[in-house]
């Protein structure tokens, strides 16, 4: 059964159903024609729809390549960027090496290299760079972006509307941390209080802390302000994500990502509540 020859309905195509994956578990699959004769597949019943039989199944694909932490290339050249991760980055071009980089791609590299592994996806099947998005899974059934976690060699890094194992990735980070493994006890990763982050330039994924003194809306953001023309930054359509916008002004949070300039000071984008933290 070639799955190019078939339609999807209800955001479900008929490959996840066939590899028995969907974001709650399995599921029924039923098979219905529309009026051209075409076949349509889906997870519901539909008009003169006929339930059937499928035997689930994984595609796994061959390893050749370990860019990094969180970047493999499989056998064919299609690069795979882990979801819900973002290891410290390893040297390259103009980029140094950052704590904890090289350690996380060694351990991934011994775990992959020339190794099957399986895709499960999720919203966004590719980023800006053309790379396939996905949650990786080895032959023995091992989540490789929540071992990456797990390890501390990985920071939780969620982005809507990729929310699949959010939760899970969530718990291991903060386990992780309390535990000081991997980058957690690495100086270059400790918070940064706000009223220390100067005009020069700030690379890298970093933790900020401070009182959130103000609170602002533009037509897509929700701005969280501190001291020192700093300001976390949330987009709109993301805020049912998060509790109550109101509750953070006044208290003491801790925010985490990247630093870009901006009039002046600085902000950083906050897509996901486990990188907006209260202390």
């Amino acid at each position: 059964m070639q799955l190019k020859r078939y339609k999807h309905v209800s955001g479900i195509t008929l490959g996840l159903l066939l590899c028995g994956f969907t974001v709650t578990g399995a599921a029924d699959v039923y098979r219905w024609l529309d009026a051209g004769g075409g076949n349509h597949y889906t997870d519901r019943t539909h008009e003169n729809s006929k339930k059937i039989q499928v035997k689930p199944g994984y595609a796994f694909f061959k390893v050749d390549r370990v860019y990094d932490g969180d970047t493999v290339r499989l056998e064919g050249g299609r690069k795979i960027r882990l979801l819900g991760v973002n290891t410290p980055e390893v040297k390259h071009r103009s980029q140094a090496t950052e704590a904890g980089g090289e350690a996380a791609k060694r351990w991934l590299a011994a775990k992959l290299q020339n190794q099957k592994v399986r895709l499960v996806t999720d919203v966004e099947q590719t980023d800006k760079y053309k790379r396939t998005l996905a949650h990786v899974f080895n032959e023995n059934n091992e989540h490789i972006n929540l071992q990456l976690v797990e390890l501390g060699l990985a920071a939780v890094n969620i982005y809507p509307p990729n929310l699949l194992y959010s939760a899970q990735l969530t718990e291991a980070g903060a386990k992780a941390e309390l535990a000081r493994r991997g980058i957690w006890r690495e100086p270059d990763y400790t918070a940064i209080p706000v009223e220390k982050i100067g005009k020069e330039s700030h690379s890298g994924w970093l933790r900020i802390t401070g009182t959130v003194i103000d609170i602002r809306s533009s037509r897509k953001y929700v701005y969280l302000s501190f001291p020192g023309s700093i300001q976390a930054r949330i987009e709109k359509k993301w805020l049912t994500l998060f509790p109550d916008i109101v509750t953070y002004r006044g208290k003491t949070v801790e925010a985490r990502g990247w630093l870009n300039k901006n009039r002046g000071g600085w902000s950083m984008l906050v897509r996901h509540p486990s990188a907006l933290i209260f202390l």
